[in-house]
């Protein structure tokens, strides 16, 4: 009976492990990307402000090399793209759930940051999400950001107009990159995180209050609370006191203690994983992002 009970448990987990590691990487599918037409559940209701023109609104894709075969990856450039060569650009990572429609909301708010046009937006929906080809996993979606930068430079974006801005999820790439410059097109001059995981096993150990190593039940490898060591450039650190998803305490707070040098942070209370900008005021929100850039 012990042994009968450990293969029941050993088969429990290792059912867990495959159901964390999907929703880690919760992306749906889509057949077309709908942006203000979308009626889909959205990361934030904006009522009508910080609306973009469709002029500077460019749906784009790149090729994202895997393992010898190539995809496509889907992005949404907001801005002038012949501009891109003087302009200060936002590579925008998003988080795990769903695709940019579900997202395109916050790009029009960060498109609106200093004043519609002040500043170039990129975001990208990482490959299994969206439109997006290939398969969900964390080595792709370092591969397709890589890719997303190559697609700035080779329009003459440059290291010290190139800004990184990660969420939840899309922390992971920004400290990623800005970790490890020398093995992507371009070094950001400044990233900003904005309720940022720790790690993955702190992200399962919270959730799932085991008493055991939570790299036994997700195979990702992420660990900003690390990467953030070797990190050079200012950090802005944001993130809202009451997020039930990813604790302020056991993951930002870690995140922005380890990061030496230059950094800022922005605790906002009430604000929940998603509703930080909404609780903060969209208005002062975009500001502090502003004044954290222009400085």
């Amino acid at each position: 009976m012990k042994y009968i009970a450990l293969l029941l448990i050993s088969l429990s987990l290792l059912s867990c492990r495959k159901r964390l590691d999907s929703f880690l990487f919760n992306g749906a599918k889509l057949e077309s990307y709908q942006l203000d037409a979308y009626t889909g559940e959205v990361s934030l209701e904006l009522n009508g402000q910080f609306a973009v023109p469709d002029s500077l609104i460019h749906r784009m894709h790149f090729p994202v090399s895997i393992n010898g075969e190539t995809i496509l990856v889907h992005g949404i450039y907001v801005g002038d793209t012949n501009q891109i060569q003087q302009d200060t650009v936002i590579l925008y990572c998003h988080g795990n759930k769903d695709h940019m429609d579900f997202y395109w909301c916050r790009e029009k708010l960060y498109a609106n940051i200093g004043g519609l046009g002040r500043y170039g937006v990129l975001m990208f929906d990482y490959p299994g999400f969206g439109l997006s080809e290939g398969t969900a996993t964390e080595t792709n979606m370092y591969a397709a950001t890589s890719s997303a930068i190559s697609w700035l430079k080779d329009r003459g974006l440059t290291n010290e107009r190139f800004v990184m801005f990660g969420f939840s999820l899309g922390t992971a790439p920004v400290c990623e990159v800005a970790a490890h410059t020398a093995e992507y097109p371009l070094q950001p001059n400044k990233i900003i995180l904005e309720a940022p995981f720790a790690s993955a096993e702190i992200m399962i150990q919270d959730a799932a209050l085991l008493s055991m190593p939570g790299s036994f039940l997700v195979d990702l490898k992420i660990d900003n609370a690390t990467e953030i060591k070797k990190v050079n450039v200012p950090l802005l650190w944001i993130h809202g006191m009451a997020d039930s998803f990813l604790s302020m305490k056991s993951h930002g707070q870690l995140v922005y203690d380890h990061k030496s040098g230059q950094k800022e942070c922005v605790l906002v209370s009430g604000g929940e994983h998603e509703t930080t900008p909404f609780v903060m005021g969209y208005q002062a929100y975009i500001d502090r992002l502003a004044a954290f850039i222009q400085s």
